[in-house]
């Protein structure tokens, strides 16, 4: 009998392998997450992607990670490995602009999936903090399903956790964000669309995009899109698909 998790993590290695670093970002390296009843792996035609569970049918993740989207699976402990749940509709934020590295443009890097069934109840649904304060050193903790070393797709589908802090500059759009103690932490390859949590453990922003040192992608800042300034277009939708 095939292990159905062995399946779905080889299929998202082997896509994560061919997916430019524009299109998925991950890489935290501190096993366990606040949040770990709260995560499922997203998997589209490009790789994976990290996606909250914002309610018991809808997930919340970056635009980028929604092309030509697959569905959504969880496996970590507590959760049978061949949990796939299919996507049933798909919302990308108006202001999304997929060329804008190239362009320049302001760019709302955000969607949310409506799933095709409702999640089990052991799922945990993260509250959102549209009105978190964010100052230079805030900290916050990161997760994904990402990979642990850049390039490298056999360290990807772990849920892993981060710890960092955010630095210059202060915007109300985005969050920019290092590890600390420079220990080459934070988003890489299938960490886009995972959380920012506050201390309290509420979802304040996700990851959207992240930088390596020289030529690398991923290890030394991880940019992430505030939350709060979206708060019509997210509870409009969550509105919307509750009737």
């Amino acid at each position: 009998m095939i292990d159905m998790r062995q399946k779905f993590t080889a299929f998202a290695f082997a896509l994560s392998l061919g997916c430019a670093p524009a299109h998925a970002i991950t890489g935290p390296a501190q096993e366990g997450s606040p949040a770990q009843s709260s995560l499922l792996m997203l998997l589209n035609e490009r790789g994976f992607c990290t996606a909250n569970v914002i309610a018991q049918d809808v997930l919340l993740t970056a635009a980028h990670c929604v092309h030509k989207i697959k569905g959504a699976v969880a496996y970590w402990p507590g959760l049978k490995p061949e949990a796939f749940v299919p996507a049933k509709d798909i919302l990308i934020h108006p202001g999304y602009r997929p060329d804008a590295p190239k362009t320049r443009e302001r760019s709302i890097d955000l969607a949310l999936v409506r799933l095709d069934r409702a999640l089990p109840a052991n799922f945990t649904p993260l509250t959102i903090d549209y009105d978190a304060r964010v100052e230079l050193g805030t900290p916050f903790i990161i997760s994904g399903f990402g990979l642990r070393q850049e390039k490298d797709g056999k360290t990807a589908g772990t849920l892993m956790s981060a710890t960092l802090v955010t630095r210059e500059p202060l915007s109300k759009l985005l969050i920019w964000a290092k590890d600390p103690q420079a220990r080459g932490r934070g988003g890489c390859t299938g960490d886009s669309g995972g959380p920012f949590l506050s201390q309290e453990s509420k979802l304040v922003a996700i990851t959207v995009w992240s930088a390596g040192v020289g030529d690398k992608a991923c290890g030394d800042l991880t940019q992430a899109l505030r939350l709060g300034p979206e708060r019509a277009f997210i509870e409009k939708a969550l509105a919307n698909w509750s009737r």
